[in-house]
């Protein structure tokens, strides 16, 4: 059987007929050491045909669908061209070989031509492309490393393009960042209550939030300078009056020292860095909420913004979340705890970063570890949801949720939860009613904008009608004379239908001169051969 060689370079496709080489009793290792000598390799393999790719698009779009096991029509084309024909059912004298076994499975379907890939093969294809470049005269190297380089450029960057309003990289980076933004907060303010405190130690007790309290260090600077007449600034920015009053009675007996005015501005400024990264924080987690309800709807409406992201930046990804099973995800942040447990033989871990959410904290010590495995579950669900659907919704989200309340409920106080095949078909349905109230409200728009424009012609209309009024009372008369006609006409067969109905045995002597018509009917044409049969008998008489 003869063997051909389908080559996809990155100029084009080549078929090549290896006519001079025996598969049977040929190892891998022999072929591979004998294919690299030119001289031997061009004696077995001849290049059997060569069509190039049209332009740079056309060569990744054949790129594109040969990665993804799919024949082009110019593909079909070139083999149908370059390939003996099989007659009509007779099977073929020849295989053709090829790298992607799902293109030849794919070609074998659409054409019937049979097709193969296995090491040998391989091999062959290898050494093909090894010295494809002195098959071709008119190809030279440098323009295959250029075809080859802008191809592999194009086509790596082709499948790095996604939608940039689901970019789970975003959540990983502000989830990291807003852990640094937090410890850093924290170690600067314990700071700025470290160095204002030899100044004014009292403010510590009286203010416990970080924030207030690098806001107050920079208000005050100097606690000598505090009076009663500060007090409402004091209270606008603590929002309480009386901790105000305080504040400026601790100041009046405060034990603490003073300082120069050079390290007051120094403090104030470091409140100032303090506050700024405090707020820089709020703007952060903002942005985070909303990146996540883009990117994961369903995850967030189900356990929270700041949780699915840890999940999400755990994982690596949202698809290689959605990828991990349920028992994955449930102990997903306790590796250590894990690996610690198998090798001591112990007790493994119940939870990990899923033991920051809120139902884990409600659930009872006994049923901490059933409720972890139930809302791993449906964390699994929902992150699918939003890796592979189409359509962004928190419908299920919230679905989930809820099941996952009754859930806590039925652990607690023994209420049965819904099924699960009812719940998902309430979220299906609550799906297709908002599509349908958005395309109402597209259409809405839409005959709005009929209404407008019919409104318009209706206007025009009447402003042409003014000029001529004789016509449009002569064409409001003509329907006016119809309908009275119909009416006519209508009255007029009602009477009618009447009488049929009262005589309605008279309808048999009808039918049976209809059937008399009929029978006179049939009946003269056979006269009418009658009599040319006699004319005939005539004539043959008079010869006679």
């Amino acid at each position: 059987m003869a063997l051909y060689l389908l080559f996809e370079s990155a100029s084009g496709y080549a078929l090549f007929h290896a006519y001079g080489i025996d598969e049977i009793g040929q190892s891998v290792d022999a072929v591979r050491s004998s294919v690299l000598d030119l001289k031997r390799f061009s004696k077995a393999v001849k290049l059997a045909g060569f069509t190039p790719f049209s332009s740079a698009i056309d060569a990744l779009n054949q790129c594109n669908a040969i990665s993804e096991g799919i024949m082009t029509d110019e593909l079909r084309n070139f083999l149908e061209l370059n390939l003996p024909k099989v007659k009509e059912g007779k099977k073929a004298k020849f295989s053709v070989g090829v790298m992607e076994p799902k293109v030849g499975s794919h070609i074998t379907e659409a054409t019937g031509i049979p097709c193969q890939s296995n090491e040998y093969v391989q091999e062959l294809l290898r050494a093909v492309r090894l010295h494809f470049d002195q098959f071709i005269d008119q190809l030279k190297p440098s323009d295959l490393e250029k075809a080859q380089l802008g191809l592999g450029h194009s086509y790596s960057r082709a499948k790095v393009k996604f939608n940039v309003n689901r970019v789970d990289n975003m959540v990983i980076q502000a989830i990291f960042l807003l852990d640094t933004l937090d410890k850093d907060v924290n170690s600067f303010s314990m700071r700025v209550r470290e160095w204002y405190g030899w100044h004014f130690p009292e403010l510590v007790k009286i203010v416990n939030d970080n924030y207030l309290y690098a806001k107050l260090a920079k208000f005050v600077t100097n606690k000598s300078d505090l009076s009663e007449k500060d007090i409402p600034a004091l209270a606008d920015l603590i929002g309480d009056e009386d901790k105000a009053k305080e504040i400026v009675e601790a100041a009046k007996a405060s034990m603490g020292q003073d300082l120069s005015p050079v390290d007051l501005i120094n403090v104030q400024q470091f409140a100032q860095r303090v506050m700024n990264l405090s707020e820089y924080r709020k703007n952060l987690y903002e942005y985070l909420v909303t990146k996540m309800n883009d990117i994961a709807p369903n995850l967030t409406s189900l356990i929270g913004e700041m949780v699915g992201a840890r999940l999400i930046s755990h994982a690596g990804s949202l698809s290689n979340l959605s990828k991990c099973p349920a028992s994955t995800l449930q102990i997903l942040g306790a590796e250590k705890a894990l690996f610690r447990a198998l090798k001591t033989r112990g007790n493994t871990p119940k939870y990990g970063l899923i033991f920051h959410s809120s139902f884990i904290g409600r659930a009872s010590t006994k049923n901490k570890g059933r409720m972890a495995r139930y809302l791993a579950n449906k964390c699994s669900i929902a992150s699918r949801i939003d890796c592979y659907s189409d359509v962004s919704s928190s419908i299920f989200g919230e679905k989930l949720r809820e099941q996952v309340e009754e859930r806590l409920d039925f652990y607690d106080k023994g209420v049965a939860p819904r099924k699960n095949l009812d719940v998902m078909k309430a979220a299906i349905e609550g799906m297709t009613n908002t599509a349908s109230e958005e395309g109402k409200e597209n259409g809405g728009t839409s005959a709005k904008k009929s209404k407008k424009k019919k409104s318009r012609a209706e206007a025009d209309g009447d402003a042409m009608d003014l000029d001529k009024p004789a016509n449009t009372s002569a064409a409001e008369a003509e329907p006016e004379t119809e309908k009275k006609k119909k009416k006519k006409k209508h009255k007029l067969e009602e009477p009618q239908d009447q009488e049929m109905a009262a005589t309605g045995d008279d309808e048999t002597p009808k039918k049976k001169k209809k059937k008399s018509r009929d029978a006179s009917a049939d009946d003269e044409p056979k006269t009418a051969t009658e009599g040319k049969k006699k004319k005939k008998k005539s004539k043959m008489a008079g010869d006679d």
